[in-house]
């Protein structure tokens, strides 16, 4: 059985806090703008909130299904002629609009990661561990938060919400002074949009791409982000 499985996984590992080798990326990362800072921020700071996701995950049953059918969803997201296919205002082209007017790739956040993220995991571990890092830009898309400086640190104050990450509050905290007076009132909405929404890792997404986007918001309790929008344009 598929849960059996998911609870005897070995979930051991460095569970240490490294907040001097977080605050040193995320200086790099305000200073230079290289992304794969985020990566090991994450991964200093995760502590056992990795863990406390995998387990809600594991036993849920979203992640019961994914993690016994070995599902990824990477396919899904690179199979662009797919995803261009599905109906009008679903959240899967509303996703591939986002990544396109972007220039993004699933694959361009696999290869951002690999270097950062590669200690050897229990096979149910790594599968969540992809999925999570395969759903950014879905979470993106949901959200309504933009790739600006202000939309990702909405998006990780909200994720911060959903999954405990103390990387991703250090990364809004490190670069709330630059942050203006509107855009810290967005931020401070996302916290609570986070706080309200349905956990975001426990859902059908391989589903969810087929249905219309605000459907979706709708059931996920995922608050329009106005404080945020009219500073987006």
């Amino acid at each position: 059985m598929p849960a059996r499985r998911a609870s005897g996984t070995n979930l051991a590992g460095d569970t240490r806090l490294r907040p001097f080798e977080a605050m040193r990326a995320a200086r790099a990362l305000i200073a230079t703008g290289d992304t794969s800072q985020v990566f090991v921020i994450f991964r200093a700071m995760r502590g056992r909130s990795g863990q406390r996701s995998f387990r809600r995950f594991a036993h849920s049953p979203v992640g019961r299904a994914v993690l016994g059918e070995r599902r990824d969803l990477l396919p899904l997201l690179t199979d662009r002629e797919g995803l261009r296919r599905l109906p009008p205002g679903s959240l899967g082209r509303a996703y591939l609009d986002f990544v396109e007017a972007e220039n993004l790739s699933a694959q361009g956040l696999v290869a951002a990661s690999q270097d950062w993220d590669n200690d050897p995991q229990p096979a149910d571990v790594e599968l969540f561990r992809r999925r999570m890092r395969e759903l950014h830009d879905v979470t993106h898309t949901v959200t309504g938060y933009g790739r600006d400086d202000l939309g990702e640190l909405c998006l990780l104050t909200f994720m911060y919400r959903q999954q405990g990450n103390l990387g991703m509050l250090l990364i809004v905290i490190m670069a709330w002074s630059r942050v203006p007076r509107p855009g810290r009132k967005a931020i401070r909405e996302a916290w609570r949009n986070g706080r309200k929404a349905r956990w975001l890792p426990g859902q059908d997404w391989e589903k969810l791409l087929a249905r219309p986007l605000n459907e979706i918001r709708g059931e996920l309790c995922i608050q329009v982000p106005h404080l945020y929008q009219p500073m987006s344009q």
